[in-house]
C-alpha cells in the first residue's frame, strides 16, 4: 500500500505540464504513431500547458490588486480567507487516503470503456485532486469514509457521461476532433442548461453573439485586445487607480486576452495528430467504436468568449460578495471564475451575452457554497496541518468548482430529506442536459 502511494505521489508531483504530455506520448506510441511525431506532439502539449499557466498567472497578478482596491473602497470587511484552488489542492493531497482516488478513477473508466458505457478515455489524471477534495468535504460533513468514496465514484461516472455528451460541441468550439473536456468543472453545465434553455426563449438572446458575430456588429471593439483594454480600464477606474495604473491594467488585460488564443493554438497543434492517430487505430480494431480523449479545460482556451466573460465576472463577483447577505468570503485567490465561464461557454455554444447573464445569475451560488463549506475546510486545514491559519481564521475557495453538485452531495450524504430531494432534482437535470446535448450533437453533425 505504501509503495502504491509513493508511485502515485511521484507521478502527480510531476505536474500536469509533464505528466499529461508523457501520458499522451505513451498513448501515441500504443496507437502506432511514429516516435518522432508522438514525442513532438507531447512536448508541444507540455509547452501549451506551461504557456497557459504563465498567461493565467500574469492575469491573476494584474487583476487581484485591482479587485482588492475595489473591495477596500467599499469599507466592508469579509472575514473568510479565499485560498483559491491551490490551497484546496494542497488540502486534498494531505488527506491520508488521497492516493486511493487514482486507481478508483482508472478502474471506473476502464470498466465503463469495456462495457461501452462511455466513449471517453480520461487522461486528465492530474486533476484527480478534484475528486479527492469532494471526498474530503464529504468526510468533513459526515465523518464517513465509505460515503466519501461512493460520492467520488459517482463524480467520476458523471464526468464521463458529460464528456460524451459535450464532445461534439467542444469540437465545434475548438476545432479539434476526438477530444473532450473531462475536468469535473463541466458538472456545472447541468445547472446552467435549464437557465440557458429559458433564456433562449427570448428572441434577442437567440442571435449569434460569439466573438466573430460581435466583430461584424461592432467592429474593432470586439477585438480581443480592445475588449481587454476597455474592461481592464473600467476595472482600474472602479478600483480607484490613478491614470497611469489604470492604463497599465488596461494594457495588461489587453495583453492577456491577446495571448490566450495564441497559446491555445498550441493545443490544436499538439492534439490534432494525436487525435488522428487514435482515431485511425480505433477504426482498424474496433469498427463500431469511437474513442474520445478527455483532457483539461485549457483545450477551450482559444475561445475569446471565455476570457471576456471571465474578466467581466471579476467586478460582478466582487459586487455580489459585498452585497449578498450571509456571504462571508471576499474573493481574491479565486477571483477568476473559470469554473463558471468554461461550462457556460459549452452550454451556450459561445454566446457571450448569455454567458454573461448566466454568470450574473449563478455567481451568488459560488459565494454561498464557499461560505457553507468554510467551517469544514477550516477544520480539515487545522487537523491536517496542510495549511497554516491564524487562530480563529477561516478559509474557503470563493469560486469553488461545481458548487451545486458538492453542496447537494454533502446534504444527501447526511440522508436529510432536503438533500435527497435536491439529489433527485439534480438527476432529472442531468438527464435533461444529456438529452439536449445529444440533440445538439445530431444538429451539428447534420451541418457538417
Amino acid at each position: 500500500m505504501g509503495s502504491l502511494q509513493s508511485v502515485v505521489e511521484f507521478i502527480l508531483n510531476l505536474g500536469a505540464a509533464v505528466f499529461v504530455p508523457a501520458l499522451m506520448i505513451i498513448i501515441g506510441l500504443i496507437v502506432r504513431m511514429k516516435v518522432k511525431d508522438a514525442v513532438s506532439a507531447g512536448i508541444i502539449l507540455g509547452v501549451a500547458f506551461l504557456g497557459m499557466n504563465i498567461v493565467i498567472g500574469f492575469m491573476i497578478e494584474a487583476l487581484t490588486p485591482a479587485a482588492q482596491g475595489l473591495a477596500e473602497r467599499t469599507g466592508i470587511e469579509l472575514t473568510i480567507l479565499d485560498g483559491g484552488w491551490t490551497s484546496m489542492a494542497t488540502l486534498a493531497w494531505a488527506w491520508p487516503l488521497a492516493f486511493l482516488m487514482f486507481p478508483l478513477q482508472l478502474g471506473i473508466n476502464a470498466i465503463m470503456l469495456v462495457f461501452n458505457a462511455t466513449k471517453t478515455l480520461n487522461v486528465d489524471l492530474w486533476n484527480v485532486w478534484g475528486k479527492i477534495l469532494t471526498a474530503v468535504l464529504i468526510v468533513g460533513v459526515t465523518h464517513n469514509v465509505y460515503l466519501a468514496f461512493a460520492v467520488a465514484a459517482v463524480q467520476v461516472v458523471v464526468e464521463l457521461i458529460l464528456c460524451d455528451a459535450n464532445q461534439r460541441q467542444i469540437q465545434e468550439l475548438n476545432g479539434i476532433p476526438g477530444v473532450t473536456v473531462s475536468h469535473s468543472m463541466m458538472i456545472f453545465c447541468v445547472v446552467l442548461m435549464p437557465i440557458d434553455w429559458l433564456l433562449k426563449k427570448i428572441p434577442a438572446l437567440r442571435k449569434d453573439m460569439d466573438a466573430n458575430a460581435l466583430k461584424d456588429k461592432i467592429g474593432i471593439f470586439a477585438e480581443n485586445h480592445v475588449m481587454g483594454f476597455i474592461v481592464g480600464a473600467l476595472l482600474g477606474i472602479a478600483a480607484g487607480y490613478d491614470v497611469a495604473k489604470t492604463l497599465m491594467l488596461a494594457m495588461q488585460a489587453a495583453a492577456a486576452l491577446t495571448l490566450f488564443p495564441m497559446v491555445a493554438k498550441l493545443f490544436m497543434q499538439a492534439l490534432s495528430p494525436l487525435s488522428d492517430g487514435i482515431s485511425d487505430y480505433m477504426k482498424k480494431r474496433f469498427k463500431d467504436r469511437e474513442l474520445f480523449i478527455g483532457l483539461d479545460w485549457p483545450i477551450l482556451a482559444g475561445c475569446s468568449e471565455v476570457w471576456v466573460a471571465i474578466v467581466i465576472m471579476v467586478p460582478v463577483t466582487l459586487i455580489f460578495a459585498l452585497i449578498l447577505p450571509g456571504n462571508g468570503v471576499l474573493p481574491f485567490a479565486g477571483i477568476l471564475n473559470i469554473s463558471l465561464c468554461a461550462p457556460a461557454l459549452v452550454v451556450t455554444g459561445g454566446n457571450l451575452l448569455r454567458m454573461i447573464i448566466l454568470g450574473v445569475i449563478t455567481t451568488p451560488v459560488f459565494l454561498y457554497v464557499a461560505t457553507f463549506f468554510a467551517g469544514t475546510i477550516t477544520d480539515l486545514a487545522n487537523s491536517t496541518k496542510a495549511i497554516s491559519l491564524k487562530t480563529g481564521q477561516e478559509i474557503t475557495w470563493s469560486t469553488i468548482e461545481y458548487p451545486v453538485f458538492r453542496f447537494i452531495m454533502a446534504e444527501a450524504s447526511k440522508f436529510s430529506i432536503i438533500g435527497l430531494l435536491l439529489l433527485a432534482g439534480w438527476i432529472v437535470l442531468l438527464i435533461f442536459y444529456v438529452k439536449v446535448m445529444r440533440k445538439r450533437t445530431a444538429e451539428l453533425e447534420q451541418l457538417g
